[in-house]
């Protein structure tokens, strides 16, 4: 079905729910996905409706998600409407405030205690009847990191590793493997970063932290949304601000559940689940460009990058990872980018 007759019938669907009201839908930036975002502007008040193509995207998880984060009192888009059989949602507006845009050194402290704070509340997330959260276990966690070997590696970078540098990363893999695998298990955002938070400007929820893009909630490592927040792919914070916040972390969990942990252990966690996500993202920006035609995350490799060379040389155990990145992948991406942007003066 062409784009045009999908909007058409969205269109057609909103019509309907709005009788003798004008619908006119204003494209939203969308995100990495095959979902595409738009604001209707109502005399009531705006609405964001998601055209979410039930061939591509599992809308059960995200409506049952939904609830199940809202049984938790965690600020989420209400589903106002939908249409089950074409994947349409029309759901709250939160505004368009990122935590990501509000973020500086004077800020974060707090707005990231707030989201923090959330923690507990997502760990504690269920479904309802109907979808059950994934286990984020050995093959799916093995499967993310091997997006980085497909897709950064062989296929943007043309790196083709020895067999020897083959076994050498995939110990690196296991060992990160057993370290996510032995934390506490909880339930998961697992995107859960500045751009996945606003600060909603709706009603009464103005001023609080909104969280959206959950449909991809598991059960895993409970380092591991702590990570995407404070390790953010987009922006990178000094160590020294980042610890009081892991303190902080610790210290609700610690009030609101039974997991207990000594700091260094739950430093090594940290750490190692950083790794994990970084290889994996810096992966999937680059099959976002090759597959999917999106070159926007491009620009969001390098620092994520710069992450997995400085904490894996902190382990004698990832030493091989760090070397790689450092010594072979940065300076053949440097290469391609002064290629690329020769070729664009040219």
């Amino acid at each position: 079905m062409s784009s045009q007759l999908r909007k058409q019938q969205l269109e057609q669907w909103l019509q309907q729910l709005f009788i003798d009201q004008p619908v006119n839908l204003v494209p939203l930036t969308g995100d990495a996905g095959f979902r595409i975002y738009y604001r209707l502007q109502l005399p009531e008040g705006s609405f964001i409706v998601v055209d979410s193509p039930v061939d591509k995207i599992n809308n059960l998880a995200f409506v049952s998600l939904a609830h199940g984060f809202a049984r938790q009192n965690i600020v989420v888009p209400e589903i106002i409407h939908y249409d089950q059989h074409n994947g349409f949602i029309c759901i709250t507006d939160f505004g368009d405030t990122l935590l990501s845009s509000k973020l500086n050194s004077e800020s974060m402290s707090d707005l990231y205690q707030q989201a923090i704070a959330l923690l507990p509340k997502i760990q504690k997330v269920q479904p309802d009847q109907g979808w059950t959260l994934p286990e984020y276990d050995q093959p799916f966690l093995q499967m993310e990191m091997d997006i980085f070997v497909e897709w950064l590696l062989a296929r943007h970078l043309n790196i083709q590793l020895s067999s020897k540098q083959q076994q050498q990363l995939q110990q690196c893999f296991t060992y990160l493997i057993s370290s996510a695998i032995e934390q506490p298990q909880v339930s998961v955002h697992r995107d859960f970063h500045s751009r996945n938070i606003l600060l909603s400007n709706n009603g009464e929820n103005e001023g609080e932290l909104a969280v959206i893009d959950f449909q991809d909630a598991v059960t895993g490592p409970f380092t591991y949304d702590l990570v995407s927040l404070l390790r953010d792919c987009y922006v990178r914070w000094d160590d020294d601000l980042i610890a009081p916040l892991l303190n902080f972390y610790l210290d609700k969990i610690q009030q609101q559940s039974s997991i207990t942990i000594n700091r260094e252990q739950f430093q090594r966690w940290f750490d190692l689940m950083g790794l994990q996500r970084h290889i994996k993202a810096s992966g999937i920006f680059a099959r976002l460009y090759h597959r999917d035609g999106k070159p926007g995350y491009l620009k969001d490799i390098p620092l994520t990058l710069s992450y997995i060379v400085d904490i894996a040389a902190k382990y004698p155990e990832l030493m091989f990872l760090s070397d790689l990145v450092k010594n072979q992948v940065l300076p053949d991406l440097a290469k391609l980018v002064e290629r690329q942007q020769t070729g664009a003066l040219q």
